[in-house]
């Protein structure tokens, strides 16, 4: 380089998302389209979606299924970092394996062909499992064992291990995001997954004889007490945008909000009723949705309710600079504000 010559522009990152329009995928896209560091977008999903009526202008989108690993391997053919969003939270066991593994595996696929620096991927909390033997505070040394009986938690563990054999020995490095539940105004998974934590057509009979006693006005949820921790959309999206721009260490980030909540803290912000559950009648209930081929497998849900599933953020704090802006409850009342003014509840 000359003397006095003004130096190199770095070249500015080309960036794959697939899951775009999900809980995380629009706010990931604003925060990326606000970095100098990218320069371009490619998305794709199975949904319509039009990115210059969101406001971004990096974004090109291309309406494709995970399924197609032809049509995966095209978007990640020429991007330096790829962000694997795409995932069927709720749904029948069959069709998300299909969609959620092979979809999976098709990604993660194309990214290590591709020889892209760097593959990002949401995993899930659910990924530890929610085993009675869990320790007060999930770090990220534990292994994903998942739940069996719990559909999205063992296909979540299926897909961290798998992800591990896919990357040995390639030159793709692999930040593994493991968020608690995603809530927030661009959220509703956890809207979607509420009819099924009414589970009072399977309680056993005294909690029957209990519900039977109230002026039932409104919706009800059982509540076992087992605190909960909700992580917002926007929070989540500033921990993936460091691992883009390749912050911090590749390896596994466990992602939550401070503080939790607990059903009772739900059906208050909803309006509904709460009424303390004993562990007991959570059992049992888990146990006849396990054995009972004609309930939906949505209810595998309420196995995430029987033990208390808390992890340590300090990680991601320590290596990546993440800082939450919104602590449990302000994710709770934003999004419960939100789906009321969209209509999606009373």
């Amino acid at each position: 380089m000359e003397s006095g010559s003004p130096p190199a522009t770095p070249r500015r990152l080309t960036v794959a998302v697939t899951g775009p329009t999900g809980d995380i995928g629009r706010s990931l896209l604003r925060a990326l389209e606000r970095s100098r560091d990218v320069g371009r977008i490619v998305a794709m999903a199975r949904s319509p979606f039009d990115p210059s009526a969101e406001g971004l202008r990096k974004t090109a989108y291309r309406q494709a299924d995970v399924l197609d690993a032809a049509a995966v391997a095209d978007v990640v053919a020429d991007a330096d970092v790829v962000v694997h969003l795409a995932f069927m939270i709720m749904g029948s066991v069959a069709e998300t394996s299909q969609v959620n593994l092979q979809g999976s595996r098709n990604v993660f696929a194309a990214a290590v062909n591709a020889r892209v620096s760097r593959l990002v991927y949401t995993s899930s909390v659910a990924a530890y499992g929610f085993g009675a033997d869990n320790p007060p505070l999930l770090t990220e040394d534990l292994e994903p064992r998942g739940t069996v009986r719990h559909y999205y938690s063992a296909q979540k563990a299926e897909l961290e291990l798998a992800l591990r054999e896919m990357l040995d020995g390639s030159a793709t490095e692999a930040y593994v995001f493991r968020p608690c539940v995603v809530a927030g105004a661009d959220a509703q998974a956890l809207l979607e997954a509420i009819p099924y934590l009414k589970l009072s057509d399977r309680m056993p009979a005294a909690m029957l004889r209990v519900l039977e006693l109230m002026p039932i006005i409104k919706p009800v949820i059982p509540d076992s007490g087992v605190p909960l921790q909700l992580v917002h959309h926007d929070d989540v999206a500033t921990a993936l945008r460091a691992a883009v721009l390749g912050r911090g260490e590749p390896g596994i980030y466990n992602l939550a909000g401070d503080g939790t909540i607990t059903m009772s803290d739900l059906a208050r912000a909803l309006g509904w009723y709460s009424i303390p559950t004993p562990e007991l009648a959570y059992d049992a209930a888990a146990e006849l949705v396990a054995r009972l081929p004609f309930v939906p497998a949505e209810a595998q849900w309420i196995e995430s309710l029987r033990q208390p599933v808390l992890m340590d953020t300090s990680r991601a704090r320590r290596l990546l600079g993440w800082r939450p802006r919104h602590d449990a409850q302000q994710t709770l009342t934003e999004m419960v504000d939100a789906a009321r003014s969209a209509r999606l509840i009373r």
